[in-house]
């Protein structure tokens, strides 16, 4: 496994992490500890969740939150790897009905981080993330409130999640107005086939030293050979059948061009990004040991100049503000 430093920090991080939305509410509790056994074996040191995954992300469905964390403490208790991981987690999202179980302010932070510490079953956080910007609350209560669980050891590094850039430059403005270390990453959708991010965020990301943390690398399945997928007759949900026809003449040349690689549709997209900048880590949400272990080659992987312009040539990106739309 390759590494590489989480944004401008110390911190080295696996090329590839792993995701756990889909731990307790998609995958069982069995085959999600199989899922963290191969990840360890493959020496992939950061795994993500929130304290929101597990079940039904709704604000009056709470039998299923919480639950991915506590298999990922009853794991690390079991194998004694806590050492050796990078451990994510994320705040936000509705906790209960309460009208302070959710957001940023620092009452919510403060209970939030610790009851992912007793489901995590550890003493610190290594990467606690912001997994919604909050307009409502002032950065200043925001980073009081993160500087406390510094202070205390809870938190090592703190990170956001799908910011947009102009919230990413705000929060960072006042980190350091208060000499605080402020944002190392930034986790959002990107992809091949929605490359909004390289607008405004990238831009954001690379000026202040923030990693980003891809998550989605496969566009919801679109990227690993979903036009091959149709054509051997694999059924499809209906959602993605329209996706593919939507995407039809992209995917065609799209796959026809990993085929040319002699490399799977899966493999390229996650290798392309990769070779993004800004990018210190793919997030791979695998369902099954196999899954996981077909995501491992890709590391090795090298686009050239040519490959990558063909690759945006078939998936160009927005560009960057403010040129993308104006002078």
């Amino acid at each position: 496994m390759e590494y590489a430093h989480l944004g401008r920090s110390g911190l080295l991080v696996s090329r590839l992490s792993l995701g756990t939305m889909n731990f307790g509410m998609v995958t069982d509790e069995g085959a999600s500890v199989a899922v963290l056994d191969a990840a360890a074996e493959a020496v992939i040191n950061l795994i993500d969740t929130a304290h929101v995954y597990g079940g039904p992300q709704s604000p009056d469905m709470r039998q299923g939150y919480g639950i991915s964390e506590e298999i990922i403490g009853r794991w690390l208790k079991r194998t004694g790897v806590r050492d050796e991981v990078v451990l994510a987690t994320k705040a936000y999202q509705p906790m209960g009905l309460g009208p302070n179980d959710r957001r940023l302010s620092a009452f919510h932070i403060k209970r939030a981080c610790e009851a992912s510490l007793r489901r995590l079953q550890t003493e610190h956080i290594d990467l606690y993330q912001m997994h919604h910007v909050d307009r409502a609350t002032p950065w200043e209560e925001v980073w009081q409130a993160m500087e406390q669980l510094v202070r205390e050891g809870k938190v090592t590094y703190v990170g956001s999640s799908n910011f947009a850039g102009w919230d990413i430059a705000t929060a960072q403005s006042a980190a350091q107005g208060r000499q605080f270390l402020g944002l190392v990453s930034e986790q959002s959708v990107y992809n091949l086939s929605n490359r909004m991010l390289e607008l405004e965020v990238i831009p954001a990301l690379e000026h202040f030293g923030i990693g980003l943390l891809p998550y989605g690398p496969l566009g919801g399945g679109l990227l690993a050979g979903a036009l091959e997928k149709a054509t051997v007759g694999r059924r499809s949900a209906p959602e993605m059948q329209e996706r593919t026809q939507q995407n039809r003449a992209q995917l065609e040349a799209y796959e026809a061009f990993c085929r040319e690689l002699g490399q799977a549709p899966a493999d390229v997209a996650l290798a392309w990004l990769l070779h993004q900048r800004a990018v210190s880590s793919v997030i791979v949400g695998s369902r099954t040991p196999e899954q996981l272990e077909a995501s491992l080659r890709t590391p090795s992987i090298a686009l050239d100049e040519v490959a990558l312009s063909r690759l945006d040539g078939i998936w160009p990106g927005p560009g960057h503000a403010p040129q993308a739309y104006a002078w």
